[in-house]
């Protein structure tokens, strides 16, 4: 009998055996050994890699180049990896334009991407390359979908520019713009900012959505602690996703899942850190996306709770003083893990991908002696948390209000009713906004705007016209986590779909009262009931296409805004 040129299966291949192994996947393998693959690396565990890569912002642009070394760390650890690249959208250069519509689209299309080709590929486990906002929740959703060992890593943050003597971020330049609608910066001023704002690779620097994301992600346990927060252009950087690739195959061959790693204690830990560092409130979809994913019961309300008892420790802008490369200097993340921990703040028994308990990573903190980023939790920066969660008859599923940064708790004033994104911000361009307002931006919710954009392109010209103190912005969109100020958005239910923020009217006195946690109009329910009886929503912004699909097929922002089959 002639031997057969297949080895043994390696018990690893788990799920890559049913393609690659045994005389009738022949095809296959010629498919493969096409692309350069041998029999020797088709004999071994297939280990996605998956990239995020795009050319339309600094975020990502550093992970072709990893993904080279995380390769290397799979290969090393005895696995054979096969590089996939989805897509990507930057906030930051859509901000303010239509283009800003496919922003939280683009986390279901990149969470759909990585599901399909691992599914369609038969992975054994895989690494998924992050960077830009969506993609870091993008990649957790799909790893939750797939329940396949992985990991995700955040190719990490842009170092901060320098201007006039002091660190500046991307919300500097967002600022200036409203400085220069307001009369207080000249043309000049505004390109020499841009030129310098953004000096390399890596994601926003300040505690904004992706770096939000990136410490919920290391506390959530799904990325190996510490190696989220090498900076992108760090040198340390390579050893990291090395040390990604390596640990990806120790994961394949236990057999260690996500829905292992990410319980309800895993996510309540990650949202005591969001509300620890003032983190983005971004993170309340994006959480509530991930449990959902996994089916772990977590609600909107749930947030607040933990916020409530959980102060703030860490001074990151915009509600702080410091960006991301200066908490890698203090000694990362798990500096203030250790804060929390110790003060039992957080369940320290949950599981990190790299096989130590969270409590144990918290004591393995390394603090750099002197450093300001990190305030003990018995002298905190705020004795609660970033964000509240507030009902009333505007908001009766909830919306979310950021208040790090602001010592403001009431605004109580007269709405400026706008229709979309565009018209409140002509009207701060056209100083049409006057102390006292609350601007309300409507019908830019999941479904009506599709996509629910964020408002920073408004809340900065605010800022940067001077008012940001003296106005209140709600909204059914987004804000991005650069946005600071009293500002309220994912109300729901959303106008799109009927929410009482429809029936608002130009001049209403709208209450906004962080220590009632409510958000509420001066107009009796029945009132709001008589003026919604005769409201009709308007057409759709879209019938073909993404948008299209995507209006259709979301969910409430309560519920974190996910796609669920009708």
């Amino acid at each position: 009998m002639t031997a057969s040129p297949y080895g043994p299966t390696d018990p690893a291949k788990r799920r890559s055996a049913a393609m690659t192994d045994g005389p009738d996947r022949a095809p296959a393998r010629a498919m493969l050994k096409g692309t350069g693959f041998t029999d020797e690396d088709l004999a071994r565990p297939i280990v996605g890699v998956a990239t995020t890569w795009i050319e339309t912002m600094p975020c990502n642009l550093n992970q072709r180049e990893l993904a080279v070394h995380v390769k290397r760390g799979v290969r090393a650890a005895g696995g054979t990896p096969m590089e996939l690249n989805t897509i990507s959208v930057s906030d930051g250069v859509s901000m303010g334009t239509e283009g800003m519509r496919a922003s939280l689209v683009s986390r279901e299309v990149i969470a759909d991407s990585i599901e399909l080709a691992a599914r369609g590929h038969s992975f054994d486990g895989i690494v998924c390359l992050v960077g830009c906002d969506k993609t870091i929740p993008a990649a957790v959703m799909a790893l939750a979908r797939l329940d396949i060992p992985g990991l995700v890593l955040y190719n990490g943050s842009i170092a901060p520019g320098r201007h006039k003597g002091r660190n500046v971020t991307i919300q500097d330049v967002f600022e200036v713009v409203g400085a220069h609608a307001a009369g207080t910066a000249t043309a000049e001023e505004v390109h020499a900012l841009e030129s310098v704002a953004c000096p390399g690779a890596g994601a926003c620097g300040g505690q904004f959505t992706a770096n939000t994301m990136s410490m919920a992600l290391d506390i959530l346990g799904i990325s190996p602690a510490g190696l989220n927060g090498v900076p992108a252009m760090h040198p340390g950087k390579e050893a990291a996703c090395v040390a990604a690739g390596e640990l990806v195959m120790r994961l394949v061959r236990d057999d260690v899942r996500p829905s292992q790693i990410i319980t309800r204690q895993a996510l309540d830990n990650a949202i005591a850190g969001v509300a620890a560092s003032g983190g983005s409130t971004n993170a309340v979809l994006h959480l509530l996306a991930i449990a959902w994913e996994l089916g772990i019961e977590l609600a909107i309300d749930d947030f607040d709770a933990i916020a409530s008892r959980t102060p703030i420790v860490a001074s990151l802008t915009p509600g702080g003083e410091y960006v991301a490369t200066d908490l890698h200097a203090a000694g990362g993340v798990a500096v203030m893990t250790r804060e929390l921990v110790d003060a039992g703040l957080l369940d320290p028994s949950p599981r990190n991908v790299d096989g130590r308990s969270l409590g144990e990573i918290a004591a393995d903190a390394h603090e750099t002696p002197g450093q300001k980023v990190i305030v003990p939790v018995d002298d905190p920066l705020s004795p609660t948390g970033g964000l509240a969660i507030l009902r009333g008859n505007l908001s009766p599923d909830g919306c979310v209000v950021k208040l790090a940064g602001h010592e403001r708790r009431l605004h109580v004033g007269p709405a400026r009713v706008f229709e979309s994104e565009e018209d409140a911000f002509a009207a701060v361009k056209r100083n049409l906004i006057e102390p006292g307002d609350v601007v309300v931006i409507r019908y830019e919710g999941p479904a009506g705007g599709p996509g629910m954009r964020e408002m920073l392109h408004v809340t900065a010209a605010i800022a940067g016209a001077g008012i940001g103190d003296d106005v209140a912005l709600i909204t059914d969109g987004r804000f991005s986590g650069a946005t600071h100020g009293l500002m309220v958005g994912h109300i729901s239910p959303e106008a799109f779909r009927g929410g009482p923020i429809a029936a608002l009217r130009e001049g209403d006195t709208v209450v906004l009262d962080v220590d009632a946690r409510e958000l509420r109009v001066e107009v009796s329910d029945d009132e709001i009931a008589a003026r919604l009886s005769t409201w009709s929503p308007p057409a759709p912004r879209y019938t073909r296409g993404v948008l299209a699909k995507y209006a259709s097929l979301v969910s409430s922002a309560s519920e974190g805004a996910v796609t669920k089959p009708i």
